[in-house]
């Protein structure tokens, strides 16, 4: 698994940009420090965000029908502890378009659809990986998932519910403070201020 990681950015792999041509990365985060040891048995658990123009975006769980899509900086997802960066191709969507692109996605991303096992945060880059690139992310980085869903008849219903909750410092990223957004971080976070990052 390590030594398909690298440290590096998109910024970094797109020193060489030619004709408006952008890196899509894959970064991934320890949830536990006790990856540590699983990731030698090829298990562990994992979130990863997918980067694309200098932001990275991923997917997380709230309790209404509107976008669990963020979008953070690069490598610094509030919660989780950085691993590595995974180059995953190139594409040649200018930011605007690749913005409108990930508002289309996002719609079939709900906050309130969020599963541990079958619609997760790796699900989410797995996708936009693959919309993008026509490849998928490294299968390592799911690997518990997939294996929870061969034997999810065996887990309680208490594990099968989304469990991991948007931080504080995710916002919207269309610039507009909507009453359903005030209303989201009243509920979630006691608080209608503008937090750190975004949610599309």
């Amino acid at each position: 698994m390590g030594a398909e990681c690298s440290s590096s950015s998109a910024s970094e792999y797109d020193g060489n940009n030619k004709n408006s041509e952008t890196q899509v990365v894959l970064n991934v985060y320890d949830l536990t420090p006790i990856n540590n040891y699983t990731s030698w048995f090829g298990f562990g658990v994992f979130h990863s965000g997918i980067e694309v123009h200098g932001k990275e975006y991923g997917f997380g769980a709230h309790d209404l029908p509107a976008s669990g899509v963020f979008e953070v900086e690069p490598r610094s997802c509030p919660g989780f502890i950085y691993r590595c960066s995974i180059p995953l191709g190139r594409i040649t969507m200018v930011p605007f378009d690749f913005r409108k692109f990930l508002e289309n996605v996002a719609s079939e991303y709900h906050g309130d659809t969020y599963h541990l096992i079958s619609k997760n945060c790796n699900h989410f880059t797995d996708d936009i990986s693959w919309r993008l690139t026509g490849k998928h992310i490294p299968g390592w980085v799911n690997r518990l998932a997939r294996a929870g869903a061969l034997c999810s008849c065996l887990l309680p219903e208490s594990l099968q519910v989304s469990t991991v909750k948007q931080l504080p410092e995710y916002h919207d990223c269309s610039g507009e403070h909507s009453f359903l957004e005030s209303f989201i971080n009243i509920i979630l976070f006691g608080s209608t201020s503008s937090p750190d990052s975004f949610t599309i």
